[in-house]
């Protein structure tokens, strides 16, 4: 049975929106479902060889990281990576905090180190894209006293639980997030699943973000597989920025529905109409089979004159 779910106090940004579809109370994506389905396909993953085992063993790639304590202290605005899908932005003196793992999910080694101390970030506004560990991480959350938390339906009672002083706000796709500033944000599509524990799968919604600034627009894709999504979000908004994923793409019967790879990195940068891309979500934590070095690598190889900008971990993007 077909039903849809919103927030009732928060305004939608496109026509005839009734909120987020709900099949028999599980939340499914736009254009299809995921293929992740049960803990069965995670078996077959991991007990089936890895072609890369070899290629992997001898990687020798490690991220870049500029030890940056003065990042916090910035006036002009910016983008800096933090490692995997974790970004501070800071527009108009308020910081703006991408999908919060700082540390390490459970059972996954951190590859990379903070540019800064966790606790000088202080940020006004967490913006959470969906519920695996990778992307929230209890152990960060407990450093936001009192930060505001622009989530996906039906996560507040998980950030809640985290820490209890956050703020929150829940949102379908295709809403605005109310917020006094002098920028806006919006909760997008992306072609992705939830799970955290055995009972609740996709029963908490996943997305994008977009925030809009007098002078920039900026796409946050958090995890998703390549869909006509990027396409609709395109013909949508004039977009600057595109923060788009690159990692976590192999075997390609597993991760296709819910990770891009490179190629399919390009061709959303190329349906989002953005004037710039800055990849993430590598380097930091091995999710998958491909080797560490491959997604930037890869990238760079099949680029042409797209524009491109990696950042390595505490570089500063400045915002014009």
């Amino acid at each position: 049975m077909y039903s849809y779910l919103k927030n009732n106090n928060l305004n939608f940004i496109k026509n005839n929106s009734k909120g987020n579809t709900l099949k028999d109370g599980i939340f499914i994506n736009l254009y299809g479902q995921s293929g992740i389905s049960s803990v069965f396909d995670i078996l077959k993953w991991k007990l089936r060889k890895n072609k890369y085992k070899t290629i992997k063993k001898n990687d020798k790639y490690k991220m870049k990281i500029i030890k940056n304590t003065m990042l916090v202290n910035k006036k002009e605005d910016y983008i800096s990576w933090l490692g995997h899908a974790s970004f501070l932005i800071q527009i108009n003196g308020k910081k703006i905090l991408t999908d919060p793992c700082l540390f390490a999910p459970p059972f996954i080694k951190r590859l990379t180190r903070l540019p800064c101390n966790i606790e000088d970030i202080k940020p006004d506004y967490l913006l959470i894209s969906h519920g695996h560990y990778d992307h929230l991480d209890k152990k960060s959350i407990k450093y936001f006293n009192k930060s505001t938390a622009l989530i996906p339906l039906k996560m507040g009672k998980l950030v809640k639980k985290f820490n209890k002083t956050i703020n929150i706000q829940e949102a379908a796709w295709y809403q605005k997030y109310n917020i006094n500033e002098e920028f806006e944000i919006f909760f997008l599509p992306a072609h992705h699943w939830h799970k955290r524990t055995l009972k609740d799968q996709d029963k908490t919604l996943w997305g994008s973000f977009l925030i809009k600034t007098k002078t920039k627009t900026i796409y946050f894709a958090g995890d998703s597989g390549y869909s006509k999504h990027f396409k609709d979000i395109g013909n949508m908004f004039d977009i600057d920025i595109a923060l788009l994923p690159i990692g976590a793409y192999e075997p390609r019967w597993f991760m296709k529905s819910s990770h891009i790879n490179p190629q399919e990195a390009l061709k959303a940068y190329k349906d989002l109409n953005a004037k710039e891309f800055i990849p993430m979500h590598f380097g930091t934590f091995d999710l998958s089979d491909e080797p560490i070095s491959e997604p930037p690598k890869l990238l760079k190889k099949i680029k042409k004159d797209e524009n491109i900008k990696f950042l390595d971990i505490g570089e500063e993007f400045i915002l014009d």
